[in-house]
């Protein structure tokens, strides 16, 4: 979104989820495993509700995994709107299905607009609202990805667009609502979620999205 010709950084959305079963049909075992990636929308653009975010996170918002998800270095998970053409594209097209994502839909708490991977660098800090955040690293994705968005290439199309999206720090705690504007205070700026991406694509060898 523009406004006078500037880019507007804002968030469109606050969602949540809770921990349930996650049929992963992708993992080795076949089995059900729980998972808390479904999120649900609980404040947007439409219904601006005000949410209490404390140091782990969106209140009642849940994870599975504390190894690989959540915990103060990872209390918040962002992803940037303007991805979502990438995903319904290529749902639609891999699925044979039309693909219509909400935001929320790809796991994150924080939908944005205004703000990619390539602007972002580990050790900045985003004012959004009256709060604090300081950014902490990529989200690296696994099999219940793919589980959660019904195709088995998710996870690697992610490391291969670099759509990655980011994990926050909370540094000042209280209550954000979606229409919130952003405001990014650049840190050391040695490593960018774009580079982050790089590097882990080097590390997995995914040379070509429909290997």
């Amino acid at each position: 979104m523009q406004f006078l010709g500037i880019e507007l950084m804002r968030l469109l959305s606050i969602s949540s989820g809770k921990v349930a079963p996650l049929f992963g049909d992708h993992h080795p075992d076949y089995k059900s495993v729980p998972s808390a990636i479904r999120k649900t929308n609980i404040s947007n653009l439409e219904s601006c509700a005000q949410i209490q975010i404390n140091k782990l996170g969106v209140q009642d918002d849940e994870q599975a995994d504390l190894n690989v998800h959540g915990g103060v270095e990872k209390a918040i998970y962002v992803y940037p709107a303007e991805h979502y053409v990438f995903w319904n594209q290529l749902l639609s097209r891999e699925t044979k299905k039309p693909t219509f994502l909400k935001h929320g839909s790809l796991g994150e708490n924080f939908t944005i607009e205004g703000l990619l991977e390539t602007e972002v660098f580990v050790g900045d800090k985003l004012e959004i609202g009256d709060l604090e955040f300081a950014v902490t690293k990529l989200r690296e994705p696994c099999f219940k990805f793919n589980a959660a968005l019904g195709y088995k290439g998710a996870a690697k199309a992610m490391v291969q667009s670099g759509y990655s999206g980011w994990y926050l720090r909370v540094l000042k705690t209280g209550l954000v609502s979606a229409g919130a504007t952003i405001k990014l205070i650049p840190g050391p700026r040695n490593t960018s979620i774009a580079q982050q991406n790089q590097n882990l694509l080097i590390k997995r060898n995914q040379k070509d999205l429909w290997d």
